[in-house]
């Protein structure tokens, strides 16, 4: 059996199940009812629809960063093992899970349950970055390529150094729901942009940090 199209497969696979996540979150995004518009206006009805636009966008942007950065790790490994399968499983599982917290703080981030809501958010992103470090570690422990080990160490170490950020950096925006909804959601979207740029240019300081 080819072991490069086994991975290649659990690439496509995975690619399926990120297309319809991030394809289902704007199904929650809401016409405004013709009863809400013709009280206040369209205009005025589609601004409040402000939480339903930050919560998609939090979560459309963390979708496609773990997407880049999931392609980034197979791209260095070419070799695959039974674990690897479920380990995989276990982040796409989480992903497919992202339209309800998404949709569920878009419905209540201005109601009095609201804490709920952003603990069940920024948790989901929790378990994501701890089960895309235990992937990872899988990974450049088990199934790295020659080529990742001989040319691309320093982008495997790279990659070691910059996940090891992402359960404390999530886990601080989960505690920060306790106290603060939608600055726990900003603290979210913040580190899909700071993943998006792979850490730059803050690794220095988070390096010294964590």
């Amino acid at each position: 059996m080819n072991i490069t199209n086994e991975t290649v497969r659990i690439e496509s696979f995975s690619d399926g199940v990120f297309a319809i996540a991030i394809t289902l979150l704007v199904i929650e995004i809401k016409v405004p009812e013709h009863e809400l518009v013709a009280r206040i206006g369209l205009f005025r009805s589609l601004l409040d629809l402000w939480p339903s636009y930050l919560a998609f966008l939090t979560s459309f942007l963390t979708i496609l960063v773990i997407w880049v950065h999931h392609h980034w790790i197979f791209v260095l490994a070419n070799k695959r093992d039974h674990a690897l399968f479920y380990l995989n499983g276990l982040l796409l599982l989480f992903v497919t899970f992202i339209p309800f917290p998404t949709a569920l703080l878009a419905d209540y981030l201005l109601y009095p349950e609201s804490r709920v809501a952003a603990n069940f958010y920024t948790g989901i992103f929790l378990a994501i970055s701890l089960s895309f470090d235990v992937l990872w570690r899988h990974v450049s422990r088990r199934l790295l390529s020659k080529d990742a080990i001989l040319e691309k160490k320093e982008e495997a170490i790279a990659i070691t150094k910059h996940y090891r950020f992402g359960p404390p950096l999530y886990l601080s925006a989960f505690l920060i729901s306790f106290v603060s909804e939608p600055l726990s959601v900003a603290v979210c979207l913040f580190l899909a942009l700071f993943f998006s740029l792979r850490g730059w240019p803050f690794n220095g300081y988070l390096e010294k940090l964590f």
